[in-house]
This record gives structure tokens, sequence and C-alpha cells, in this order.
């Protein structure tokens, strides 16, 4: 039996052709300076525009967000819709979001804040004892932390912050001291039947440590075009004394920055790395 694959002599004395060596092509420096402005114009619109990283400094979301972490932040889904990206789905602040925004009032100007959203326009709200009543039915809030008699005077129960906004004279002292003396005088005309109405284009936002938090109660309400996004996840959390935020000397961050190069491994919350953000 033969071999259908077999070959001819003719085949066989056949001279064979060898491929011809090819070039390298060598990238020459202006290609390659190219490539590498190409990749941090892609970079430094993706973290200007579409995400951004941001530090927790304060107490005011415990237990939901810690001092120390740090954040992706989403900057599209809550942007006003454009028409030159049909393709992103955008969409309006929902009750219980988390926001990133700026502070409102003009008296600490680009403050970035991170609270949760309890009310969009047309919401009545007020609180007793802590709980937050939206719309006359009282919320569960599990992330929620309360008053509460632990011995420590800033988490025992405060009228005007516990109450809101029954007590008015404390909310404007409160207000005055945190330089928040615009929001005083407007408060009185969005209570309704002892409830907050929260007014068009905008929304009530409070931090989840309730105790501990300088939210909506103390500065008002934050307006639709302050929010900046919603933080997705924790990239990274790093034990942080709580009073790191008031140390503003260059030494003090030098020194805490040092800190971090030593004790990176032994410090950072590993735990909490890709946390998701609810």
């Amino acid at each position: 039996m033969t071999d259908s694959t077999a070959t001819t002599p003719d085949e066989k004395t056949s001279p064979v052709a060898t491929p011809e060596p090819q070039q390298e092509d060598h990238e020459t420096v202006l290609e390659s300076l190219a490539s590498i402005c190409t990749v941090l114009a892609v970079g430094l619109f993706v973290m200007t525009f579409i995400f951004q990283n941001f530090e927790i400094p304060s107490a005011s979301m415990e237990k939901t967000l810690l001092i120390g972490d740090h954040v992706v932040v989403d900057r599209i889904s809550l942007a006003p819709a454009s028409s030159w990206a049909p393709f992103v789905r955008y969409r309006d602040v929902r009750r219980g979001d988390i926001i990133v925004f700026l502070k409102p009032h003009p008296e600490t100007p680009d403050l970035y804040l991170v609270k949760r959203c309890i009310g969009i326009p047309g919401d009545r709200i007020h609180l007793r004892d802590g709980i937050v009543y939206l719309n006359g039915v009282a919320q569960s809030e599990p992330n929620a932390q309360m008053p509460r008699d632990d011995g420590d005077p800033s988490d025992a129960y405060i009228p005007y912050r516990d109450d809101f906004p029954s007590d008015l004279e404390g909310i404007e002292q409160a207000a005055s001291q945190n330089n928040a003396s615009l929001w005083a005088l407007d408060l009185p005309n969005h209570v309704v039947d002892g409830d907050l109405v929260v007014p068009p284009g905008t929304i009530f936002a409070m931090g989840d440590n309730r105790t501990q938090s300088l939210d909506g109660r103390f500065w008002g309400f934050v307006p639709r075009e302050n929010i900046v996004g919603r933080p997705l996840f924790v990239y990274w959390s790093f034990l942080t004394p709580a009073d790191q935020i008031n140390k503003t000397e260059l030494g003090d961050r030098i020194g805490f920055m040092a800190h971090i190069v030593t004790h990176f491994i032994s410090e950072t919350r590993w735990g909490r790395t890709f946390h998701i953000i609810r």
C-alpha cells in the first residue's frame, strides 16, 4: 500500500527556498516619547474626569468609612448627562447614596466632604432621639451610629442635633461655632410643621456617625451641582490618628509620611483592600 502523501522524485530534488531574515523595527526616541505622553494623557484624563482618589480624614462616616481609608470615586454616573457621551449611563442621586461633594456656603470654600444622601427634593425630614423620620416614616439605618450613654459626652443626647430641626436656637448657636451662620438664618424658611422640606435642586446629607458628624444639620442642603461623585471601593487603608487632619505643618506631614513608609506592612488594614462601599 502506498502513502497518499508520498513525494515524487522531482519533489525530492526540488531546492528548498530559505526565508530572508526579517529586519527588526526599532522605535525611535520620538516615538517612545509620544507613546509615554499618550499613556500619561489617557491616565490624566481618567483620573480627572472619570475616577478620582480621596482620603477619608475624619470619623463622620464610621463605620462605613474609616479614618485613613483611600477610596476611588466615580465621577461619571452622577454627573449631569451630556450629548458627547450618550453611551454613559447617568442617573440622579438616590436616597442612601454615599456622595462626595463640595461643602456648600462660602465660609469654607473648596472643602470636599463625604456623606450619605438622606433626602431628595420634596422629602420631609426630622429626627427624634437620633432616628431619621422620612416623610413620616421612621428609617431603619443599620450603618448609623446613634446617641448613647457610654460616658463620652460627644455621644450623649443633644436636642438640637438629635431632635433636628426642633431646637432652632440650639442649631443657631452650633452653626455660629462651625462657620455656618448663613444656614442658621436660612433654616427656618424650610421648616414646615416640624419637618425640614428639601427644596428643588438640592439634597440633604448626613454622616453615618451621627454624633460625630458635622453635616446638613449644621450647614444645610447640598446643591446638585456641588456633587462630585460617589465612592466605589477602598483601594488602600492605613491606621491614621484622628487628629492627623489638624496637623498641617510641613514637619508633621513629612513625619507622618516617614511613619507610613516604616509601618506600611504592619499598619495597613489589609482586610479593607477592595472593600466595596455601600
